[in-house]
């Protein structure tokens, strides 16, 4: 190690303009009962979207009700807070910027997120603007009905976000877009008054006081209405005749086509958050279809796939989407694939360039003829060879389907994870032409990017002349971002050559630019009057879509700041030692609201996006940038000594009273169970405990760390020494007085009692202990096939000793010679708190012994998923090609390969319910298959179930600080789960998850190894 390098106290943070404090603190004092957050980590978390801009916002404020943003928009309306602006935002999906802003965000979604009524008898709904959408098709399945726009951002993407992009999807050509579902809105107008729009007819605009109250409500729909009828001739002439028509403000939908009936709603869904903010709306909705069916047509070319699909368009069918080989291959590569590879499989001696998923829904009867028919023609086509088709699949099966539908929404994610420093990017992703002239459309396209000798790869609906291309560019590089506008404008001029537009889907955002060629001097000038009755003071999201007229320039085009600007004063070697704080693309995948879904346990329990792994990543990024503006190299800081304990106390004793931004970072970073599913649920796998174990690390060289993370590192190493005396160290930890002065010093709630009888004394006379390495060599060769080696990990031989005495006895069920290896520290719990030299000397340590131990050939196999995990995960990290060829299984891993030499069981009554471990179910993927057919083998029935995080997570669930909120995530999906069945039933493989079901169930459930030791 070099000398102490101080790491410095960063001051800096962007403070608020002194219009906006005074706008903040006068809210404060109204009755606004939101939250107002002014934390520079939590402006940072909202200063990005799914794009490749970034604009600082001034505040985040989080309305509880309508009446928050009338009071929030009535205040600004005043005169001395004119220069408050605001953008409204949900699920912060956008691709072009659509809710960024450097005024005050509007984030609907962390309160205002309610289904408030569903009407089955008359096909609507009634809900809040920050809804998810897949909330809401939850909400709705029950009643036969779903919300039927289907976006590939689904499961965080907000129903007040779809309203403001107009969003569709798959199947668009038969569901339409959101515009074709809204029934009516309830919005806040600039200056703070509440407008409720629904279609009327011509007479009511007669009296259209009648319809409102609300005088400015009033002149919008009077005027609008005539502005609109007035034109009609020219906007039917200029507006293209596309499925995916996006306008910003919709002047040919206001009317209907016989003028009989006008509906301002029309006007602000695809306005972007630019005319007024909505916050509730009544949705049509859609019965479920009876019956769905897939076919996967499998093309040797992309381009064969693109001019089959008119083809498969014709055949009726409900949903033509497309995928290039790029995508597919990604794919291949992703947890996503063990779920679909059967559903499409590789066709002998051919490569797969091109697929179709072509999808049916409706009445059985029908789709099944439709189906036949399509089938019927593929036959015919592949035995003429025509269409350069290779094959096709059809699944009837709705899991399947949905598994499929999965891989493809994943898809945007998963090009983001192409390697090197050029990823492939959105902005000009959303191209739309007729369907048509699709083909021959992105065949130039692809020669433009040739061109260019750029990577990319292509998605999308053919059904609608709607693909979705993100070249591979390296924002960081000046002469990239240079291309990226050069792109836009080939790109913008290539769709109006095919009589398309460069938005078809995602919205305009930042592309607004643009407007003026596609509309033309006359229309534009209508839209920039909308925009101007509507919001007069250009208040609500202002340089989006159009000005005011005589406003001045636009604010933002697609030259403004990006990302990229920050993050290329990063160093490229502190790039290359934080990939995944780099790597994060902003895809916001880690807001996925499901409590079923393992992703992000932190952000779920807080719905605070600093508690995501995308708010960390930009919180690393900005903390990476100021260490490089204070001339501190991170790389160097990592390699130095820690700063002396009294300088550490120093500084320790001024973190309540001098500001500095690492402890922001920190403050989020504490908040993560360290569970590591973003590792893999990540499209563009963004390990988050990985960095935070750097973070940490660096962090506490300025500062003293808690005592409790001595308390967690020395836990291996204690361990060994109070098995020897477990009652009397249970007696002095268990009992009142000691759990109190733990919680109250250490800030734990609790902590595990020692197994008694250990695992030694359990052991005791039996042959699988008492072996050491030299003991280990001594037996011959020929008989080594005979004996498992089991590694020990601290929780199960320590604390719940009878799950590891429990498997040795199973081994010898099996035939088999179990020999309990000496226990060797893991490191895990070491790594989770950032202990990050100690961890190095004990990989390397434990990897030197079990390289030896490899060298005899024995199986090794451990028992707790995280801590066998770690193994080839953390140790490959830090030791890289130190860490040897040792390899310890899963015990699932070791029983799935010894079936074939054990008698097969007739199936019996036996029947089990399989909890997954959150680290092995992401990592591990097919471990539920593996576990089922073990279970099946040896005659049981074993049930699987997909779950959250129970709320543990190794020390987390301990922590007093935690407490509140690993309960809550427990209760999320656990609890309701567990109450469902049989206790004897039910089998966990972590010992975390154990021990949390104990806690809040009141029962300790057993291993699956354990069920299988007592059938056998």
């Amino acid at each position: 190690m070099t000398e102490a390098i101080m790491l410095p106290k960063l001051s800096h943070q962007q403070t608020l303009e002194p219009t906006y404090l005074s706008f903040l603190s006068t809210l404060e004092e109204e009755a606004f009962s939101g939250d107002i957050d002014t934390r520079y980590s939590a402006r940072l978390a909202q200063a990005t979207d799914n794009s490749v801009y970034q604009f600082l916002p001034q505040a985040v404020i989080y309305p509880k009700s309508a009446e928050d943003v009338q009071i929030a928009l009535k205040l600004a309306s005043q005169d001395e807070f004119a220069k408050v602006v605001f953008s409204a935002r949900g699920g912060g999906t956008g691709t072009n910027g659509q809710s960024l802003t450097h005024g005050i965000i509007i984030d609907m979604s962390r309160y205002m997120n309610r289904v408030l009524e569903v009407n089955a008898a008359e096909g609507w709904v009634k809900v809040q603007a920050g809804v998810v959408k897949d909330a809401l098709n939850d909400a709705l399945r029950p009643h036969g009905f779903f919300f039927s726009p289907d976006l590939s951002t689904s499961n965080r993407a907000t129903l007040g976000g779809m309203i403001n992009t107009d969003a569709s999807g798959a199947g668009s050509l038969v569901y339409g877009k959101t515009s074709d579902h809204v029934l009516g809105l309830t919005s806040i107008l600039f200056d703070g008054s509440e407008l409720d729009t629904q279609p009327i007819t011509a007479a009511q605009l007669t009296d259209v006081e009648s319809i409102t109250d609300n005088v400015l409500g009033q002149q919008l729909i009077t005027t609008i209405a005539d502005m609109c009828r007035g034109n009609r001739e020219h906007i039917e002439q200029r507006f293209p005749k596309l499925n995916r028509f996006l306008t910003g403000y919709d002047l040919k939908n206001v009317w209907d086509d016989k003028l009989e009936s006008f509906d301002l709603s029309r006007i602000l869904t695809g306005s972007e958050g630019t005319l007024a903010v909505i916050t509730e709306a009544k949705l049509n909705i859609t019965p479920l279809p009876m019956c769905r069916m897939m076919v996967n047509i499998k093309y040797e070319s992309f381009e064969s796939a693109l001019r089959h699909a008119p083809d498969l368009v014709k055949a009726n069918a409900t949903v033509v989407e497309t995928v290039d080989s790029k995508v597919l291959n990604l794919a291949k590569e992703d947890i996503i694939w063990h779920s679909v590879s059967s559903l499409i499989q590789d066709v002998p001696g051919k490569e797969i360039d091109g697929l179709n998923m072509v999808e049916f829904a409706g009445e059985q009867v029908d789709v099944e003829a439709r189906v036949a028919q399509l089938e019927s023609m593929l036959t015919a086509q592949i035995e003429q060879s025509e269409a350069g088709l290779l094959g096709y699949q059809v699944t009837s099966d709705k899991a399947s389907i949905n598994t499929i539908y999965a891989m493809r929404k994943k898809a945007v994610g998963l090009l983001g994870a192409a390697k090197g420093s050029r990823k492939p990017i959105a902005f000009a992703e959303d191209t739309a032409v007729p369907p048509e002239k699709l083909a021959d459309f992105i065949l130039e396209f692809r020669a433009l990017l040739d061109t260019h000798q750029l990577q990319y790869g292509m998605f999308g609906h053919v059904d609608a002349g709607v693909l979705h291309v993100r070249p591979a560019l390296d924002m960081c590089d000046i002469e990239d971002e240079k291309l990226l506008k050069t792109l836009s404008d080939q790109v913008a001029e290539l769709t109006l050559k095919y009589g398309g537009l460069m938005w078809g889907e995602h919205g305009k955002g930042v592309r607004g630019e643009y407007g003026p060629a596609v509309f033309g001097d006359h229309l534009y000038g209508l839209l920039e009057e909308v925009k101007g009755l509507f919001d007069p003071q250009n208040k609500l999201n202002p340089g989006k879509l159009v000005a005011p007229k005589n406003s001045g320039p636009m604010l933002y085009n697609v030259d403004s700041v990006k990302r990229g600007t920050f993050d290329r004063q990063i160093p490229v070697k502190t790039r290359e030692a934080f990939p995944d704080v780099m790597n994060c693309n902003g895809n916001g995948l880690c807001f996925n609201y499901g409590v079923y879904s393992p992703m992000c346990p932190s952000f779920k329990v807080t719905g605070d996006r600093v508690q995501s792994p995308k708010g960390r990543a930009g919180l690393m990024r900005e903390w990476l940038r100021l260490l490089e503006a204070e001339g501190i190299d991170v790389n160097e800081l990592s390699r130095s000594k820690p700063l002396s304990w009294l300088q550490r106390a120093q500084n320790s004793l001024k973190i309540d009273k001098e500001y500095d931004y690492s402890h922001e970072v920190m403050e989020s970073l504490k908040g993560c169970l360290a569970c590591k599913a973003c590792s893999s649920q990540c499209p563009v796998k963004v390990d988050v405990p990985k960095f935070r174990a750097q973070f940490f690390d660096l962090y506490y060289r300025r500062y003293l760390r808690p005592a409790k993370d001595y308390l967690v590192a020395g836990i291996e190493d204690s361990l060994p020494l109070m098995a020897a005396a477990p009652r009397l160290v249970n007696t002095v930890s268990q009992n009142s007085l000691s759990k109190w002065v733990i919680k109250k010093s250490l800030g734990y709630v609790d902590s595990p009692a020692l197994s008694v009888p250990t695992l030694k004394q359990r052991l005791e006379g039996h042959a699988s202990r008492g072996y050491d390495l030299a003991a280990l060599q001594q037996i011959p060769e020929n008989d080594r096939s005979d004996y498992v080696l089991v590694v020990q990990d601290p929780f199960n031989s320590f604390y719940e000793a009878g799950t590891v005495y429990h498997f040795v006895q199973l081994i010898e069920k099996l035939g088999l010679k179990p020999i309990l290896l000496p226990f060797k520290p893991n490191g895990k719990p070491i790594h989770i708190k950032g202990f990050l030299d100690k961890f190095a000397r004990t990989a390397k340590s434990t990897s030197d012994f079990l390289n030896e131990v490899a060298k005899l050939d024995m199986p090794m196999v451990g028992i707790d998923p995280a801590l066998v995990l770690c193994y080839r995960d953390e140790y490959t990290e830090v030791l890289g090609g130190a860490r040897g060829n040792f390899h310890v299984k899963l015990a699932n891993e070791w029983l799935l390969e010894i079936l074939e030499n054990q008698p097969k069981h007739e199936p019996g009554e036996h029947e089990f319910t399989w909890f997954s471990h959150c680290t092995e179910s992401t990592a591990k993927p097919n471990t539920a298959n593996e576990w089922q057919a073990i279970f099946e083998h040896f005659g049981a029935k074993l049930n699987t179930v997909n779950l959250g995080c129970c709320g543990m997570a190794g020390t987390y669930g301990h922590e007093a600080e935690n407490l509140e909120r690993s309960k809550a995530l427990y209760t999320m999906s656990w609890e309701q789960t567990l109450t469902k069945l049989p206790k004897p039933q039910v089998l966990i493989s972590g010992y975390s998850c154990r021990s949390q079901v104990k806690r809040f169930s009141g029962f300790k459930p057993k291993h699956p190894l354990e069920a299988l030791l007592d059938m056998l």
